[in-house]
């Protein structure tokens, strides 16, 4: 059996993530549009592929201050920097609907290798439309530092306003795409 391609399903999928306060609590945030291509090999999960894009320019906090802020050159840079992309590398499976997958993730223009946790991939399921979907959730943690999201604050009680490791969760939902030669072949 070939790889099966899948659509992500921008109306169904988004990205979560989560910094920490002034050393206090975390503060979350969202990113409303995604859209990425899955080549999944059910029977060589190694096989498979995940390219995703998010639009950095739907960044929502439930602060519109914070927001304009992160979009701003001290942080996203979204004039010129709007989107952010990963490209998986190498995927493992470590269960039946679980795996460890390697790539590229690209945030203002820079681009540093980022280990994720894919859970919970789900049987295919029929919609009412008659497409063939499926979701799954993914997880990652890294410095943003290390993409060059440097601005900060000192605190006069010790530590930052802004902490440095993120956590991003992301959950899709995907689309199966007909392949062209199976779409032809079904006309009369």
């Amino acid at each position: 059996m070939p790889a099966i391609t899948y659509q992500i399903d921008p109306a169904h999928s988004h990205a979560q993530f989560k910094v920490r306060h002034m050393m206090i609590a975390n503060v979350r945030g969202e990113f409303s549009k995604m859209t990425g291509t899955v080549n999944y090999d059910p029977e060589n999960p190694s096989a498979s592929e995940v390219s995703a894009t998010i639009d950095v320019t739907t960044i929502n906090t439930r602060e519109l201050q914070r927001d304009e802020h992160l979009k701003s050159s001290d942080f996203f840079d979204v004039a010129r920097f709007p989107l952010m992309k990963f490209s998986s590398k190498d995927i493992a499976a470590t269960g039946p609907a679980s795996f460890e997958m390697n790539g590229n993730l690209t945030i203002r223009g820079v681009t540093r290798p980022v280990a994720m946790t894919v859970e919970d991939l789900t049987a295919e399921a029929k919609d009412p439309w008659g497409n063939m979907r499926r979701g799954a959730s993914a997880k990652a943690r890294f410095s943003r530092k290390s993409f060059g999201l440097e601005w900060n604050v000192a605190l006069e009680a010790g530590g930052f306003l802004v902490g440095d490791d993120i956590e991003i969760t992301i959950d899709v939902e995907m689309i199966r795409q007909t392949p062209p030669d199976a779409a032809a072949d079904s006309k009369p």
